[in-house]
């Protein structure tokens, strides 16, 4: 059936299919097409001042029958209570999936991960996603479905990172917040993103190109390479400075970053002193932790305590994304104010 469709990278395809998804505009009456590395969405008609995620295209969509699944539990046999109890959602990185999977459900998770890779379009290979250890924050990943290794390409921003989700740290879940904390940055800031990661703050930062200085520090070495990597595609990778070091070993004058980021959300506490005397009177702190649901309304009351000489001021407080049923990822934004 002839139909308006929305033309992405396959990489792309399923942050895009999700967007469509809640903006009540895929066709479910017909399925994806893919043309090679691409993945051709059919939509509804788009309002003309609606931006696209893509490029606006005709084609011939094959009919889909209308009970087609919407959700990958749907496409997994067996009891619908036992289905309903399937996390809802996943992670998708590049062309690698991650689940969260609780234990009861290891003996069908080669079928929960089959269900996965049909399910998200540009799916290559699915994990289950262990969680975060040790202090260069390397993520347990178990492969349930699929083929190849757990470096890929991811896009956000846009921005392609070179990323590898089983040696250093990197979370889908913050690409706004790289991109809210790079558009506050001022006029020739020098910056420092601290536990960077594969340093999506610091690329998405240099890449908008008012920052004269980014430094993006880690202590996984994996991370720092990563970070190198993306940079070597980027005509700006010259304002970032990769330093590969433990926090408790960076130690630059006092005062001397207009802004500084530390995501650490589980030990991030224990370095918020330190970090503080980094910034420079009416510089910026953004802070990341997890945080009970019960303590955010006075949570920055009592990171400012802890932060040592100055006089700081909460400038924005705002829950990221949740982390458990009784927590969330939070972020706090504070100003120094003395000076």
């Amino acid at each position: 059936m002839q139909s308006n469709g929305l033309r992405v990278a396959r990489e792309d395809g399923e942050t895009v299919r999700r967007a469509l998804v809640e903006a009540e505009l895929l066709r479910a009456d017909l399925g994806i097409l893919r043309e090679g590395e691409f993945l051709v969405l059919p939509i509804r008609l788009i309002p003309a001042d609606r931006a696209l995620p893509g490029e606006l295209v005709q084609r011939d969509f094959e009919v889909v029958p209308s009970a087609a699944p919407s959700d990958y539990r749907d496409r997994i046999e067996g009891d619908r209570t036992w289905r309903e109890r399937l996390p809802r959602s996943f992670d998708v990185v590049g062309d690698i999936v991650l689940i969260r999977l609780p234990d009861e459900f290891e003996p069908r998770q080669r079928e929960i991960g089959e269900a996965l890779l049909d399910f998200v379009p540009s799916a290559r290979i699915v994990g289950r996603d262990r969680g975060v250890h040790g202090a260069e924050r390397r993520r347990q990943i178990e492969r349930i479905a699929g083929s190849g290794g757990w470096r890929t390409r991811h896009r956000e921003n846009g921005l392609e990172l070179e990323v590898d989700v089983e040696r250093a740290y990197f979370s889908p879940r913050l690409a706004r917040e790289h991109a809210r904390v790079a558009e506050e940055v001022g006029r020739a800031e020098v910056v420092y993103d601290l536990c960077c990661g594969v340093g999506p703050f610091a690329v998405t930062i240099a890449r908008d190109g008012r920052a004269t200085r980014v430094v993006a520090v880690d202590s996984n070495p994996a991370a720092i390479e990563l970070l190198r990597a993306t940079l070597k595609r980027y005509p700006f990778r010259e304002r970032v400075e990769p330093v590969e070091g433990a926090l408790e070993e960076f130690r630059p004058p006092p005062g001397s970053a207009d802004r500084a980021i530390l995501n650490l959300p589980l030990e991030g506490i224990k370095y918020a002193s330190s970090v503080a005397r980094l910034v420079a009177p009416r510089g910026h702190l953004h802070y990341y932790e997890i945080a009970p649901r019960s303590e955010f309304d006075r949570r920055a009351e009592t990171i400012m305590d802890t932060l040592g000489e100055g006089s700081w001021r909460a400038v924005d407080r705002h829950v990221v994304h949740p982390y458990a049923p009784t927590a969330d990822l939070v972020a706090f934004e504070f100003e120094r104010r003395d000076g």
